[in-house]
């Protein structure tokens, strides 16, 4: 049977479809959902994309649910483009953009993986890096999560090195996330720009910090040691939004 990514909760499904940025090949939905506006709204999109529509009673949703929260609606849709972290950049660069990435490593959270994603698509990055084998992948959890982040921002799974490698000789400047860091305004973020996170536990490794040609930090009250990974990347990303602005 051909690959189909399972979509679960009706915000998610409505994003997809609203964004059309890949084919959704059908819709169930829980026959009893009364007729709210989001309802009224995802019937309108899936009339509007000729997506097969099907009633089904709730209980055949809780059985198929992979993420146990479909809010009474699970759609499958063709999977995301895969690529290669070359092959986004020369994307980018025909688009005339400075590149703008973010590496995470080893997230093992699909929750924070999904919230990265997010928030990256609302701070406009081009990619989201994760490790080939270690950590989370773009699982249905990480898409409902994230909630259209993953329409608008790829994730690309490639060796952390390799991917460096490849973006320093593009000429992407890259930016290590560390506590330990000067605070993330004393540091430049604007331009061409790789953010590299470390994962929930171990952080930053020692092996990702040399590559960095600089490391941020955000400046913590109360003797609050971190912030969880994925709060800790959006403010740095709009540290990034914010030190652009500045400039124009």
């Amino acid at each position: 049977m051909e690959h189909r990514d399972q979509l679960e909760g009706r915000n998610l499904v409505i994003e997809v479809l609203r964004r059309q940025k890949r084919r959704v090949r059908k819709v169930l939905l829980d026959e009893r959902a009364k007729s709210n506006p989001k309802v009224k709204q995802l019937v309108s999109l899936v009339e509007e994309s000729g997506v097969s529509l099907e009633r089904v009673p709730r209980f055949r949703l809780d059985r198929m649910s992979i993420t146990q929260v479909h809010n009474g609606v699970i759609a499958f849709a063709d999977p995301h483009r895969v690529y290669t972290v070359y092959e986004r950049l020369e994307e980018v660069y025909v688009r005339g953009d400075a590149p703008f990435f973010v590496l995470a490593d080893e997230l093992n959270y699909e929750q924070n993986l999904g919230a990265i994603l997010r928030s990256s698509m609302g701070s406009g990055v081009h990619a989201v890096v994760v490790p080939t084998k270690r950590g989370k992948g773009l699982t249905p959890i990480v898409q409902r999560v994230a909630m259209g982040g993953a329409e608008e921002v790829p994730v690309i799974r490639e060796g952390l090195s390799s991917a460096l490698a490849t973006l320093r000789r593009a000429g992407v400047r890259v930016v290590g996330a560390d506590m330990d860091g000067p605070p993330c305004w004393d540091v430049k973020m604007t331009g061409a720009l790789a953010l590299v996170v470390g994962g929930e536990h171990k952080g930053l490794t020692k092996t990702l910090r040399k590559r960095c040609d600089a490391i941020a930090g955000i400046p913590l009250a109360h003797e609050l040691d971190s912030f969880n990974v994925s709060v800790s990347t959006g403010i740095l990303l709009y540290e990034k939004v914010r030190q652009e602005s500045l400039i124009g």
